[in-house]
């Protein structure tokens, strides 16, 4: 089903409110409306994912039963106007001298795309660390190295196309286990607490694929908030969701004990977006709070210490894994990578089939090769 722009702002407004303007239906809805259910497949329709033939009809049946009611007072949502460029530049093609609202460039700061030397150092330690444990999480021939990723419906749609492709690699370890823990609507504050529904159900997700909490070694981490502009401006938003990743981050290393490394990712480009859910530039800043939280642990934050000699073990140890913006049609010179309209879903916010193949991709290379990552990733050498 696919509607009008401007009817999609219309009905968000009136779900969100329970008013409709005057006129949008004339005719009497014929029963009785579940109006959580109208929310949650207005949610559904609106986070790109497909809607039967009769939870279409419910949707109409309740949008016409919501045009009987007065139209909602105050401004509609204001929408940015899409856009197949924004003119920013990726944090990987930034230098050292070239600043974005005060911040410089390069994913690990002063326009380095690689981790400092210690920070490399102990991550590679890390890697080394990983083996196969058996369900106990103690070392075992036959045990499991288990990937699981972490996030909302962007990441869950990503993820899930890279566990595809991984899955069907011949170069992936035998022994490795990709779950994709990620959840729809399951934003970043929806992971910041340890009795949130989201990890019961990312547990439930491990248990089905046959391995348990202590086998998981690694995770692929993508957090937004819903509608960032509420926080405020940059550095706000950012510091807002920094502090929810920070959180979520903490609850996996207590989860999860042999957790040793998180590969972190921030949003992909977002100059399509039709709707404030979490348009440009929020999108393309969303990759300071991640950076923050790396140049953070790098400088001995006791919040994120990853190291058992150096006080209780709070976090595993971050890297950025892959980053995934680029300015829309504008080729990113580290790679060529651009993102066409018809790679975002209707919304120009959720990632359409190419985009999830984009950013699978992407992912599957990143772990081929990474450093910290391919000697538990690939099959062993014979």
């Amino acid at each position: 089903m696919k509607l009008p722009r401007s009817l999609v702002l219309v009905v968000a407004a009136c779900l969100a409110c329970g008013a409709a303007p005057q006129g949008l239906a004339e005719e009497k809805a014929k029963e009785e409306i579940d109006w959580a259910r109208a929310r949650e497949l207005y949610q559904k329709f609106r986070r790109g994912e497909a809607l039967t033939p009769d939870e279409s009809a419910y949707l109409e049946r309740a949008k016409a039963a919501k045009g009987r009611e007065p139209r909602p007072k105050g401004p509609m949502p204001q929408v940015p106007p899409a856009k197949p460029s924004t003119g920013l530049v990726p944090l990987d093609q930034m230098t050292a001298e070239e600043k974005y609202k005060g911040e410089d460039g390069g994913l690990y700061g002063g326009g380095r795309n690689t981790p400092p030397e210690e920070h490399l150092k102990a991550a590679l330690a890390e890697a080394a660390k990983s083996r196969p444990l058996d369900a106990q999480g103690n070392p075992a021939p036959d045990g499991k190295v288990v990937l699981l990723s972490i996030g909302m419906s962007n990441t869950t749609q990503e993820f899930s196309k890279f566990k595809d492709l991984a899955d069907r690699d011949p170069a992936k370890s035998p022994q490795l286990v990709i779950v994709d823990g990620a959840q729809g609507g399951q934003d970043a504050a929806r992971w910041s607490t340890n009795d949130a529904r989201a990890w019961t159900v990312a547990e439930e997700r491990l248990r089905a694929a046959g391995v348990t909490p202590r086998q998981v070694q690694a995770v692929w981490m993508k957090h937004a908030r819903i509608g960032p502009a509420q926080y405020g401006e940059f550095p706000k938003h950012t510091d807002e969701l920094k502090g929810h990743i920070l959180a979520s981050l903490n609850i996996a290393r207590e989860r999860y004990p042999n957790l040793r490394l998180a590969f972190l990712a921030s949003r992909i480009y977002a100059g399509y977006a039709v709707t404030p859910l979490n348009p440009e530039p929020y999108a393309y800043e969303s990759a300071f709070a991640v950076r923050g939280l790396i140049q953070d642990q790098s400088k001995g934050d006791a919040k994120l210490n990853w190291d058992a000699a150096k006080g209780p073990v709070r976090a595993p140890l971050l890297l950025w894994g892959p980053y995934l913006w680029g300015d829309g049609v504008t080729p990113r010179k580290s790679d060529g990578l651009v993102w066409q309209q018809d790679d975002l879903g209707r919304d120009g916010t959720h990632p359409a089939v190419s985009g999830r193949e984009k950013v699978g991709r992407l992912l599957l290379a990143f772990l081929k090769s990474d450093p910290c990552a391919k000697a538990w990733f690939l099959r062993p050498a014979n």
